[in-house]
């Protein structure tokens, strides 16, 4: 690998983690588990000028390492759940030229919630699934913001 390719990485990863970070001071808006998801404007970003391998990458190592220094064990089972999930459907969707950056990034933000809800299914039981839908709308307008400002940096940052 080039050493420009692993800098770039790299500061991928530091970025994802701050974002994370500046995240999580900010506050709720009463509803649990909604966020906007900050940290995925690297990750789309890197699926288009990186490759998927390296935006799962920069995705894994992003919920390990916030999980190990801001988190604790759920916190890496409810990140983990949805950043698997929302990944696999983002590089799938993106495959298919098909669908712009938005679309791709709004898929990718109802499956991370749909991967945490998964997740509290297998810890706490079948009723959570209410809170779905919630979850549903808060990621794809979560995903519609990451996508427009992910599609404007791939278009004016060529690496």
């Amino acid at each position: 690998m080039k050493a420009k390719r692993v800098t770039v990485m790299a500061m991928c990863i530091a970025l994802a983690m701050i974002l994370s970070y500046v995240e999580s001071q900010i506050p709720s808006p009463g509803i649990p588990g909604v966020k906007l998801g900050l940290a995925n404007l690297v990750v789309v970003f890197a699926l288009y000028r990186l490759g998927w391998k390296e935006a799962a990458g920069i995705s894994l190592l992003r919920v390990f390492l916030v999980s190990l220094l801001f988190g604790h064990a759920a916190s890496l089972a409810y990140s983990a759940s949805g950043a698997v999930l929302s990944l696999a459907g983002m590089i799938l969707l993106k495959r298919t030229d098909k669908l712009s950056c938005v679309a791709v990034s709004v898929i990718g933000g109802v499956l991370h919630n749909a991967g945490q809800i998964l997740m509290a299914w297998a810890l706490m039981g079948a009723n959570v699934v209410w809170y779905l839908p919630v979850l549903i709308l808060s990621g794809t307008v979560a995903g519609v913001a990451i996508g427009v400002v992910s599609a404007i940096l791939v278009k004016r940052i060529k690496l």
